[in-house]
């Protein structure tokens, strides 16, 4: 599947978030000429100072709204190219606590956008999705998640992105839908929500507060850095195979969680002592590991900095960048104290 050069417009939900916020700076870097429409609901997680270098651009347009809203996506989807699909409930330990707003936006949003794809005819739908989907591996092994791997989700986060990436795949076999998938492992970077491990330290750490980490702190994740997986969403957007999936991460080895927030402590010249082990998350998943050699191969995909090159430009930015953290921490204090300091 390839964009060629015309000038396209992308619908891209879940703008103003993390990782989609970072695709909307990338893209119109990459592709100045395309136009964007960035749908988002401002949840707590959207944040359009995000995109305030672009707000003014003739390229781009920002609409608020939710995804389950029909006839709002429905006047959006008529005049695009391209879905580019962030828009998610997107932290385990959220859907925990919420599952509903879970099933709503993952599922039933996402089913709605299909349904608009299809009668508008849509030509590329790009989905993205998580490593999640395939549950948990064992810690001390060799296997990793690869495109073959089987449905495994173990919470309603998960669960609820697997029901996404099937109603996804159905559609292109149902109605002849031209898509692809990306189920990516854990992301970090610039403008990430401080209610995630890397921003949370570095953000703890910066207040001279006592860094929380689950359980022993020896679960695995596999961190890829946020422009890596833009540029491997551009790679998929461009030239990946129509109604195929490809894995993305970041790492070559495994980093434990606890090894993670040490990495951190120790870029910023703090002591171990900041860690403070809490009760550990319900069904937590113990590792994940992915093997992004598919898309290396088929695309010539690969991360592009090490994970302590990425880290060390993370922590540079949330240092330069208090005035946009800073907020976010005092808006969401209910949340943060119940999550961690009432679980320790």
């Amino acid at each position: 599947m390839s964009t060629s050069n015309t000038k396209k417009t992308l619908l891209v939900t879940g703008g103003a978030g993390f990782i989609g916020s970072n695709f909307i700076l990338y893209w119109m870097k990459h592709h100045p000429e395309d136009k964007i429409i960035n749908l988002d609901a401002l949840t707590y997680a959207g944040n359009l100072e995000n995109l305030r270098s672009i707000q003014d651009s003739k390229n781009y347009i920002f609409v608020e709204g939710n995804i389950v809203d029909r006839d709002l996506v429905e006047r959006i989807v008529a005049d695009v190219d391209m879905i580019v699909h962030f828009a998610a409930e997107s932290h385990v330990d959220r859907s925990i606590l919420e599952p509903d707003a879970f099933v709503q936006t993952n599922i039933v949003g996402t089913q709605v956008l299909l349904d608009l794809a299809v009668k508008h005819k849509v030509k590329h739908f790009h989905h993205i999705s998580t490593d999640e989907v395939f549950g948990s591996l064992e810690l001390g092994k060799d296997t990793q998640f690869s495109e073959t791997t089987p449905y495994d989700p173990r919470s309603p986060y998960s669960a609820s992105k697997a029901s996404s990436d099937h109603l996804v795949r159905a559609y292109g076999e149902t109605y002849g839908l031209q898509y692809t998938i990306t189920n990516c492992s854990n992301n970090y970077g610039e403008y990430q929500f401080p209610e995630k491990l890397i921003p949370l330290a570095i953000t703890n750490i910066l207040d001279n507060k006592a860094v929380p980490v689950y359980g022993d702190g020896l679960q695995v994740r596999d961190w890829l850095y946020v422009q890596d997986h833009c540029s491997a969403i551009e790679k998929v957007l461009e030239s990946g195979s129509s109604q195929k999936t490809y894995v993305v991460g970041g790492l070559t080895e495994d980093i434990p969680n606890i090894e993670v927030v040490k990495t951190i402590l120790k870029i910023m010249g703090k002591s171990e002592h900041m860690l403070e082990h809490i009760t550990d998350r319900a069904g937590h998943d113990v590792r994940y590991s992915v093997d992004w050699s598919h898309i290396k191969k088929d695309l010539g995909w690969e991360p592009s900095v090490s994970f302590e090159v990425g880290i060390e430009q993370t922590i540079t930015w949330y240092l330069a960048n208090e005035s946009w953290w800073r907020p976010l921490l005092s808006d969401n204090q209910d949340y943060f104290k119940k999550n961690y300091q009432d679980r320790t």
